[in-house]
């Protein structure tokens, strides 16, 4: 598995408990993508709270999708955000993003 950066960009709601966060990345292709969960999914670390100072850098752990590799001379790969069940509002889970973009 490898993570993708992200940028929280702000508190959604406390309810579900321990809260619930918006993170926002960037594609290959230049859109903004969002994704809403749990904080914890985003911060292992327990950081992420209300009172927060926004953006703070994230990653989402993600799995490149079948028949995608990490080739070193590729610009952009296929990942999907399913292990943790992150998706966006309208229930994508995957995204086309840059290499860099990537944690390993």
């Amino acid at each position: 598995m490898v993570e993708l950066r992200c940028e929280a960009v702000r508190w959604v709601d406390d309810e579900p408990w321990p809260g619930v966060v918006e993170v926002q990345f960037t594609d290959a292709a230049g859109r903004c993508g969002s994704l809403f969960d749990k904080a914890p999914v985003f911060d292992a670390m327990g950081e992420l709270g209300p009172d927060s100072t926004f953006p703070v850098e994230v990653a989402v752990t993600c799995v490149v999708a079948e028949g995608h590799g990490l080739l070193e001379d590729e610009e952009a790969v296929t990942v999907s955000t399913s292990p943790h069940g992150v998706a966006t509002p309208d229930g994508r889970e995957e995204f086309t993003v840059r290499r860099d973009q990537l944690i390993h």
